[in-house]
């Protein structure tokens, strides 16, 4: 509702309650004092001008209402204060319900209606000996407080599926950069690091052949590791894949990265807090090991300390070098990129943090980055236990209060005796059906039998408390929170399934007999003119239309949701497919160049190493820094490469780390498994069709954490999904069908939420790399 209802509204209660009254009485001639028109013109302001501001204020919106209507059913005559007494108290208690928690929301509704019964008072000025009217009155309340609560809810979760769309369609777009992005900065980290601590090993011992030649010896041995090192630290980054093994601790990474460092005759110290692997990890990693790299290319030798801090607010991490020992030579000069300043900056940047470097007062160098700490995820805020204790103190307080009473002017005295009334025991009913319903979404089955044995307890209130008025008025009150649950179950199986199942027949069938016994027995025993057998047979006839109708609601509700589900899904599967696409474009673009650059100048190295030839090692190092300087300038620019994203090539087994990470951008932890057995190389249909099976998987959407796991049994590849209890959808289970088929494989669904495929290797052969690459780009 916009804002122009929320003016408009008041103003239409406000007429009709001056049609009822005084309307209707100045049409039959009666012409109400002047004394009680200016009692319903001083209620009608406040009344107005609170519920315009109702949302603004929605729990003393429902106060000045409740207050207003109080003071004037009193003194004004019967249905004086009928629309806004329910219509006006009711739209204000939605309001409370859909602006404010679930525990605000209840308490409003039980301070009102105890504040009522304890004071005797009737804000709509109406009245029934049977007590009936507080039985409406208490439906009433229940009924605009769960309204309010469901439209919260809905409006929550629609709330959140734009917002998953929104993340996802901005994750389409930024995903393909995210990945040259990373490349480009891994091609920097890594080449950078391993060449640049070649070039210093290798100058060190030619500047000392003379004097100590047994450098030159251990400077080859580790130009030839460092080379074969680069071809495989360049090969992941390249085709990077989920990981087959237990990865490293981060402060395991960060120990092994100076220890290295210090074999390069680095002096560094470190303090390193335990840190839990994630974004804040790989940032720090990330961080030290270019701090570290500077430092071994300009200040050689220079006494370094890391320092990593891991607390509650915040991740500290600080590198920190002294000024250079005099006349130490830096071999390393010159072959930086002039990027990793950047790069530091964007690592900090991207997970959630800052950084700042520059000189010290010493004549060194300091980086400080400040990251994330333990508790710097979002979570909802919770509301203190004082803050709760005050809310039940005021409605006590308003409860007990003597003061409105005393102004209330009453119409005519009320009589009371030891008879229980049957309207305090239908508010009693009333109010067990109510608690029942408020647990019918996490206990749907134990809801549904405690109103099912509520149901028959309704003709013996109207006995026992001696009612008079309509005889299937109490019942079908009764009957309509069933009603409300058969309707919730409908609208839950049919959204989860698509479908109806059995046992909610079941409950409906049952809650037909219990409610048509209960209205049979209680007409034939107020007595009937009509023959017997037409109470049984028209209340049952009855009860089915009504049953069914909420049956038919409920499914109606369901489908709309399910429908609305499903085009959301599509929209995030397709987001999803071209967002993989484009990224895994740009991976191949950018490998393509490494293939001719940086691989096979490190080739060289490697060779000329071997040869003994450490002055021409020291150049091809040069060379493969100066070839990767130039690749970043190519990956910049974004020219197109031999693989250019035009093509748009199909994603293999290689691609579900991407996979995965726009799985995670909608907010879905997804976590995909290779184990030892999976080979590096697939045959094409085999890859092709395992990532199609995986994002078909995915695809279908759910909260739930999923679970990929890829691994080779016999002569077939399997693949096992966990968490995807919609995968199991005949739809879905069609087109995987469909895809494994043409393998000759099969599907088989082991339980809710698992489904496991299997794919046969046997007589299929691997092809040769160019020719699959080539097959793989001409794919769409």
């Amino acid at each position: 509702m916009n804002r122009t209802d929320d003016r408009l509204l008041p103003v239409l209660l406000i007429c009709v309650q001056a049609v009822v009254w005084p309307g209707a009485g100045l049409v039959r001639g009666d012409v109400p004092p002047a004394s009680a028109l200016l009692v319903a013109a001083l209620v009608a302001g406040p009344v107005t001008a609170a519920l315009a501001l109702r949302r603004a204020r929605p729990v003393v919106a429902l106060m000045l209402v409740a207050a207003a209507c109080a003071l004037g059913a009193g003194p004004l005559p019967v249905g004086a204060m009928a629309v806004l007494g329910t219509a006006g108290v009711a739209l204000a208690l939605f309001t409370v319900a859909t602006e404010r928690d679930t525990f605000t929301a209840v308490l409003c509704v039980v301070a009102l209606a105890a504040w009522q019964l304890l004071q005797n008072l009737s804000l709509n000025g109406l009245s029934d000996r049977d007590g009936l009217d507080l039985v409406l009155t208490a439906l009433l309340y229940a009924t605009a407080c769960g309204t309010g609560l469901l439209a919260r809810r809905t409006r929550r979760a629609r709330g959140t599926a734009e917002r998953k769309l929104r993340r996802a369609e901005a994750e389409r777009h930024r995903l393909p950069a995210v990945e040259r992005r990373r490349m480009e900065r891994e091609l920097h980290d890594v080449s950078a690091h391993h060449l640049t601590a070649v070039v210093v090993t290798a100058g060190a011992a030619l500047g000392l052949r003379d004097r100590r030649p047994e450098l030159a010896e251990g400077a080859l041995e580790f130009a030839a590791e460092t080379g074969r090192e680069v071809t495989r630290a360049l090969g992941a980054v390249r085709a990077p894949a989920p990981s087959r093994e237990e990865p490293a601790s981060p402060e395991e990474r960060l120990g092994a990265l100076v220890a290295g460092f210090r074999r390069l005759d680095q002096r560094v110290e470190c303090e390193i807090d335990p840190l839990p692997d994630g974004v804040v990890a790989d940032a720090a990693y990330g961080i030290v090991r270019e701090a570290l790299t500077n430092v071994a290319r300009h200040a050689p030798g220079a006494a370094t300390t890391v320092r990593c801090r891991y607390d509650d607010t915040r991740t500290e991490v600080v590198v920190t070098s002294a000024a250079p020992p005099a006349g130490a030579a830096a071999h390393g000069a010159g072959l930086g990129s002039g990027r990793g300043q950047g790069f530091l900056r964007s690592r900090a940047r991207e997970a959630g943090g800052t950084l700042t470097s520059g000189p010290t007062a010493e004549g060194g160098w300091e980086v400080r980055a400040v990251l994330p700490g333990r508790s710097a995820a979002p979570v909802e805020a919770s509301v203190p236990r004082s803050y709760r204790l005050a809310q039940v103190t005021a409605a006590v307080g308003l409860c007990v209060q003597p003061l409105l009473p005393v102004l209330v002017v009453r119409s005519e005295t009320t009589s009371s005796g030891s008879q229980v009334s049957a309207g305090v025991l239908f508010a009693l009913l009333a109010a067990a059906q109510a608690v029942a319903l408020l647990w019918l979404r996490r206990a749907p089955r134990a809801a549904q039998g405690v109103l099912l044995g509520l149901a028959p307890l309704w003709p013996v209130a109207m006995a026992v408390g001696e009612y008079t008025g309509p005889v299937l008025l109490p019942l079908a009150l009764g009957m309509l929170a069933t009603c409300v649950a058969l309707a919730a179950e409908a609208d839950a199986a049919v959204s989860a399934r698509g479908r109806h199942t059995r046992r909610p027949w079941v409950i409906a069938s049952a809650a037909v007999a219990v409610h048509a016994v209960g209205m049979s027995v209680a007409v034939l025993d107020r007595g009937t003119e009509l023959p017997d057998w037409t109470v049984p047979v028209g209340t049952t006839a009855g009860v089915v239309l009504v049953v069914g109708a909420a049956r038919w609601a409920g499914a109606v509700c369901g489908r709309r949701d399910l429908a609305a589900r499903g085009a959301r899904e599509e929209r995030l599967a397709a987001w999803t497919e071209e967002a993989v696409r484009d990224a895994w474009a740009e991976r191949r673009r950018i490998a393509a160049g490494l293939e001719t650059t940086v691989l096979a100048r490190a080739a060289d190295m490697v060779a000329e190493a071997e040869a003994g030839r450490l002055d021409t090692a020291a150049d091809r190092a040069r060379e493969a820094l100066a070839a990767m300087r130039a690749l970043l300038d190519t990956v910049r620019t974004g020219e197109p490469g031999p693989t250019g994203p035009e093509l748009r090539p199909q994603p293999t087994l290689q691609a579900l780390d991407l996979l995965a990470r726009q799985c995670r951008a909608t907010g879905r932890e997804v976590e995909i498994r290779l184990t030892d057995r999976v080979p590096e190389r697939l045959p094409t249909a085999v890859d092709l069709t395992a990532y199609h099976a995986a994002e078909s998987v995915l695809a279908v959407g759910g909260e739930e954490p999923a679970v990929l796991e890829l691994d080779v049994v016999g002569d077939a590849l399997t693949l096992t999904a966990t968490g995807v209890p919609r995968a199991g959808r005949p739809a879905v289970r069609q087109r995987l069908a469909a895809r494994v088929a043409a393998l000759g494989g099969d599907l088989t669904v082991e339980e809710p939420g698992a489904v496991r495929l299997r794919l046969p290797l046997a007589g299929a052969q691997v092809p040769e790399q160019a020719p699959q690459r080539g097959h793989e780009e001409g794919t769409r």
